[in-house]
Formats: C-alpha cells, structure tokens, sequence
C-alpha cells in the first residue's frame, strides 16, 4: 500500500507540528534570513556529523534529513516549509506558470495514437484521448486496425494515485494472457498483475517487489521476473513462477551476488530463449534459458571477464555479438550455436574501426542493420545477409537523432525507424529492407502555429581549455536570434554514464525559441558523442573534463554571439544536477540562473554508503572513495562539499519525496548549505515533490507543470 504523507504535513504549516504529533519537538527548521520584503526562507538547523575516513574527517551539518522511511515529522516539516517558501517566492510567476502550461498543452494534440508495433501475431498500440493523462493499451490483427481489443486503461488503474506509473506488458504466446506492472509510489519497484484477454478477469497471482519485467516461457504458464531488494533497489534475483501458484513457491533461478552488477531480462527474437543480462559500467554478459523447458537451468554465454562488454542477438543457429573484445568502439562478431563458452570462437562480421562506434544492430532473416556513430552523427546502415554492399539511410538535419525500435520479428519486411531533430518533430518510419524505400507512418503533431521553417539548428565545435573539440547543438527562431550577443542562452548539459543527449524536437521548448532564447545542447565528455573515448575521458579520474567542457562551451557560445553574457542560464538534472553543482562552484559568475532537478550532489558520502540504492553500481562511472585517490579526486568535486563563502547564481532545486535514484535528501542538505555559505541575495528556491520520484510527476499533462515552473523561473530573470 502507498505511504500517505501524514494528513497535517501536507496541509498544515509546519507551525502546526506539535498539533499533529504531541509527541514530537516542533521542527528546528526557522524563518530567520530574510530573501524579500515579505519573505523569508528556512533556515535548517546544524547538528554536526563527523564522517572520517582516510584520516580525513568532514562536518555534515544536515545529515539529519536523511529519513529512509520519509516519515520523520521534523523532516518532512522542514520541505514543507521550503515548499511554501518556494510558493510564496515564486506567487509573481504563478500567472506566466499558467500561461506558459496552456500553451504547451495547446501545442499538443489531445486526442493521439501511437504507431502499431508487430510482437507475434498482433499489433500493439496505445491511445490518448481527450484530457486523460495515461494512454489506453490496445491490439489489433493488423496494421491499420482491424479488431481492436482493448487490453488496459491506464486511466482506471490510476485512480487513488496521486503517482502512477503502468509498465512491463507482456504478452503470454497463445496472446490469451497480458502480464503488466504497476508502481504508485515512484520508487521503480513494481507488482506484476496478469488479466485473461478472453474473460477480462484478473488472476490471483500478484508478484510484489520487482523490476517490472516480465517474460513468458513458452507453456504459457511460466514466467521470469526479477526481484529486488527493497534497500538498495538493485535487481538481483531472477526468479521462475507459475500460474496459479503463491509467490513464496517461486523457484530462484539465478542470484547476483556481486553488488557493482545489474540484472536484466530479455527473450530472443525466435522465442527460444530467456536471456540474463549482467551489466556494470565496465563488464557485461548474457546467461541463456530454454524457454522451451520449465525447468531450464541458466548458462554462460561466455564466462564473465572484467572490462568484457558484450549483447548478444540470435539467428537461427548463429548468434551475432556486439563487443568491446579488442575493440574500444566495438565491433560485430558471430559464433556457432554449438561452440558457446569460447570467445576465442568468435568471428568478425564487422570490424573495429577506432574513429566509428558501433552502437547497436537488429537481425532480419535475410538482413543485417546496424547504428554507428561516426564525427557525433548516427549513422543506420541495411545489408543483405547475404552479401553486397551496406544501404546507408540518409537524413536531411545537420544534427538529429535516428534510432531503431519495435523491430521485435525475424520476419518482419521492414525496419522501423524514429527520427527527429531540434527542428523537425518525432517521425517514425518503415524502411523496406530490399528496396530501401521509407514510408512515413507518422509525424507527431504540433498544434497552433508551428512551422518548421521559422527555426533554425546548427551544429558546432567549441574547443575545450585542453584543446578537445566539443560539440554542440543549437536552435533558435530565426526572426528572434540577431547573432549580436543580445539574446538569452539556455544551455542544458548531461556528461555521465555514456548516455548521449542526441539533438531531438521538443514543442515545450517552443515557449523558450519564441521568447527569443537561444537552446544549446553541449555534448560534453562522459557522453559517448564521439565514441567510446569521449566517455573514458569524462568519467572517474577524469571526470572534471565533463565540468571544463560545459563551462567551455558557456564561454564560448558567449564569445561568439550566441549569448548575452549577462543572461545565461542552464538546466541538468540527476548526474546533470551534479554537472550544475559543480559548475556554479567553479564558475558562477557566468550564469544568471541554474536549475538542478534531483541532482547528485552528495558524491562522497553517497558513495561511501553501500545501503543507499544503486551506489555499488556507480563505482566504475565515479570510483570507489574507500581508494584513497578516488577519494581525493571526487571530494575536489563533490557539489556538496565544495559549497564555498562566494556568490552564487540564481537557483532553482527540485526533487521528489520518493526518489529511487537521487534520494531527496541530497538536494535537502545542499540547498541547506547554500543558504548558510551563499553571499549573495540571489534567488534560492527548493520544490519537493512530496509524492512523486526520480521522473517527477505521472502524467502528461501533469509534468507539464514542472517544466512551465523552470521556464517561468527563467524567463522571470531574464525579463521575458
């Protein structure tokens, strides 16, 4: 059931603390430092917290709002209490907060579908209607339509939730079964429900505390799911159930017993088999189950060796296998059915190339696709199987995203691809596999006044202070943007994990362009823009590269007319938040206003704390700080730690309550510190939001109210 903060917290000021708990002490947290005329912000108390380690000990003064359980009074009174500030700072904004959320919800079409994906002999789809904020989940005989069957609205499910958050269905494959998932507390750990699609009933069966998936065996009675464990979060256990059975008969099929690994599920495009997935930053592998046997034992695709990547995809009696085996940009190789646990088996079909990435690849029954990234660009290529020259598929943008999905059959005539870049809208495609030929299936619409022509995008190389060239990908409204260092610059920046932060369209972002700012995206290191190695060189050891870069880019778009430098503001969240905690520490003078949405900011002493969810897994992205060196190096980093006595931009802060993957009280405590060390009068706004985690509100016009709150914060800076 779904913790309820207590009734007086969300609706009572925290004045009122002993009122609904005698028990308790009123909350420390005061109204001494005054922001305005009329308003205050919270000023929490200090209790040191000695942390040593190294024979180096730091002072936490606000440790004390980390409350695993989100029930502690004096906590949740002290976000109370920033809430209101936030409300009461921000009340100007409220009336440019509500225009700026009825346009973007102007620009979207109310009632839309998605496009129809292919998973054995029905196509799957969902449906949007009117002002409902979940989709309805539906399936067809074909393509356009024919005997739509409703299978789920979300729409129902979610009623009582305040979040709510429908994911994992799977089809059973006689299609007579529909397993899904559902989390109502943003936590990311879900139950798994399953309904018979002939009768509309539920089952009994109710699997609690997993990751989510689900995936069918081929009896249409078994079924893998992976548990977690409710502290850290991590998906750890693969476990086997049967219908009609309670879950604490579930058979453990697989454990992971090395904490810094992730574990994964998927099932082979022929269904023969249930794949394992063990992922770390550095190491990856596949363990393989007969889907055909019921009580199949898991095997090695090869034995799991430190610093292997691998992903493995089956044809026939071949499997195809994408790996960084004396590759650092990958490359593809191939290997016999019948000469598994051998690496020294494997064989090129692709080679490595060191300056193309090998990113990704699909199998047809007659055909090869594959995804590179060559100079920041991706790149999709279709080659017979067999032989002849690869097909590439070209676009139009001079900076976009193309990426491949729903390719879920061997069989299937056509690839489909989605498309989009900081001017066009997301587009999904057919591509014949023989003639080459795309079909345009869909463009998703942008209601008003949009036309594409008014904007323009462009691409360029900013040289960092060590001399690498980082890119960088702009857009702006042509008849607003004069190139003469006048107009506002956003510029948004990630830089961890690899993830890459490719140009795509955003219509929200039209309130922004048409106000006359100038968007950016800087692909700084710790993204893999430039392959492989722009990731290695923004992360651990040299993580600080993934700072310089964003506050190079800063000072160059300035330099060249891109930006005034008096109105610059920039956004990141989660490892984006902490790109910003360490940028304002760095240099805060080049930004009028920084939003952090649930940001990383507490390094060392999240990653000292094997009990906080996920920290295990990042010792490869940040380092291990039980080293000494790594120690070192990120505490010359770590946001929190290095809130100084200077002046700072103006900020906003938010986070959720509940979230699985920054815990909010990293957020809580910096902006603590912040206003005890800050110098300046600037801005300091903190929203939590007491029901939702990481992803932030559920729903699609819901989350609109986040981003018209950053907006609003912003263009109120910039007088717009």
């Amino acid at each position: 059931m779904k913790k309820k903060i207590p009734f007086c917290f969300s609706l009572l000021t925290a004045a009122l603390l002993v009122a609904c708990n005698p028990a308790t002490p009123p909350a420390q947290t005061q109204v001494t430092e005054q922001a305005s005329p009329s308003v205050q912000a919270p000023v929490a108390e200090k209790i040191a917290h000695e942390m040593t380690i190294h024979g180096d000990t730091r002072i936490d003064n606000y440790y004390w709002m980390r409350d695993d359980k989100r029930e502690d009074p004096k906590v949740l009174a002290h976000l109370e209490a920033e809430n209101q500030y936030a409300d009461a700072l921000l009340a100007d904004t409220k009336p440019l907060q509500t225009q700026l959320f009825e346009e973007m919800k102007s620009r979207i079409k109310k009632d839309d579908d998605s496009v129809p994906t292919r998973s054995g002999q029905y196509y799957y789809s969902s449906e949007m209607r009117g002002d409902n904020e979940y989709p309805v989940y539906v399936r067809s005989s074909d393509f356009v339509g024919t005997n739509k069957q409703e299978l789920l609205d979300a729409n129902k499910l979610a009623e009582g939730h305040e979040y709510y958050n429908l994911g994992g269905l799977s089809a059973s494959p006689n299609d007579k079964l529909l397993a899904y998932a559902e989390d109502t507390l943003s936590r990311r750990i879900y139950t798994i429900k399953f309904k018979d699609l002939e009768t509309g009933e539920l089952l009994s069966d109710e699997l609690q505390g997993t990751s989510g998936t689900t995936l069918w065996a081929n009896d249409n009675k078994t079924v893998y799911y992976i548990k977690k464990d409710p502290q850290t979060l991590l998906g750890y256990q693969v476990f086997r159930h049967t219908l009609g059975t309670p879950q604490a008969q579930d058979e453990l099929v697989y454990e992971e017993t090395d904490n810094t690994f992730y574990t994964g599920i998927s099932k082979s495009k022929d269904h023969s088999l249930i794949y394992i997935h063990h992922s770390a930053t550095e190491t990856s592998g596949v363990s393989l189950i007969d889907a055909n046997q019921a009580d199949a034992k898991p095997i090695a695709f090869v034995p799991r060796e430190a610093g292997l990547e691998y992903e493995i995809a089956k044809l026939g009696d071949t499997f195809y296998v994408l790996t960084n085996l004396d590759a650092i940009n990958f490359r593809l190789m191939k290997v016999a059915a019948d000469q598994l646990g051998d690496k020294r088996k494997w064989q090129d079909v692709i080679a490595h190339r060191p300056d193309v990435q090998l990113q990704g690849f699909e199998l047809f029954n007659d055909h090869l696709v594959y995804q590179q990234r060559q100079n920041g660009l991706s790149e999709i290529f279709v080659q017979k199987l067999s032989g002849g020259p690869a097909h590439k598929l070209n676009f139009n943008d001079n900076a976009y995203m193309a990426r491949m999905y729903g390719n879920n059959e061997l069989d299937n005539p056509s690839l489909r691809v989605y498309y989009t870049s900081m001017t066009t809208p997301g587009t999904h495609y057919d591509v014949d596999l023989n003639s080459f030929a795309l079909t345009q299936l869909k463009q998703q619409p942008v209601l008003g006044d949009f036309d594409a022509a008014n904007y323009a995008s462009e691409r360029l190389f900013v040289e960092a202070r060590d001399g690498a060239k980082v890119p960088v990908t702009l857009v702006y409204r042509k008849d607003k943007f004069k190139k003469d260092g006048t107009n506002p610059l956003y510029q948004y920046g990630y830089g961890s994990y690899g993830a890459t932060m490719d140009p795509g369209f955003s219509s929200n972002r039209l309130s922004l362009l048409d106000r006359g700012v100038v968007y950016a995206i800087a692909h700084i290191r710790g993204s893999q823009m430039l392959g492989r190695p722009w990731y290695e060189d923004g992360k651990k050891l040299t993580k600080k590269n993934t700072f310089n870069d964003f506050i190079d880019v800063t000072k160059a778009l300035v330099a060249q007319g891109y930006g005034h430098k008096d109105k610059v503001v920039a956004a990141g969240g989660s490892a984006g938040g902490l790109l910003m905690g360490a940028v304002i520490n760095q240099a805060p003078e080049l930004y009028l206003g920084v939003a952090a949405h649930v940001p990383f900011v507490d390094v060392i002493t999240t990653m000292l704390d094997e009990s906080i969810p996920l920290t295990t897994n990042e010792y490869d992205e940040w380092g291990n700080p039980n080293d000494k060196t790594y120690y070192d190096y990120m505490l010359s980093y770590s946001p929190y730690d290095q809130v100084k006595a200077q002046a700072y931009p103006n900020l906003l802060v938010t986070t959720g309550l509940h979230d699985s993957q920054v815990q909010y009280f990293e957020p809580a405590k910096w902006v603590a510190k912040l206003r005890e060390m800050k110098t300046d009068s600037n801005m300091l706004v903190f929203k939590t939001d007491m029901e939702a985690g990481h992803g932030g509100a559920s729903g699609r016009f819901k989350r609109l109210h986040d981003t018209a709150l950053e907006y609003a914060f912003f263009l109120n800076l910039l007088d717009k």
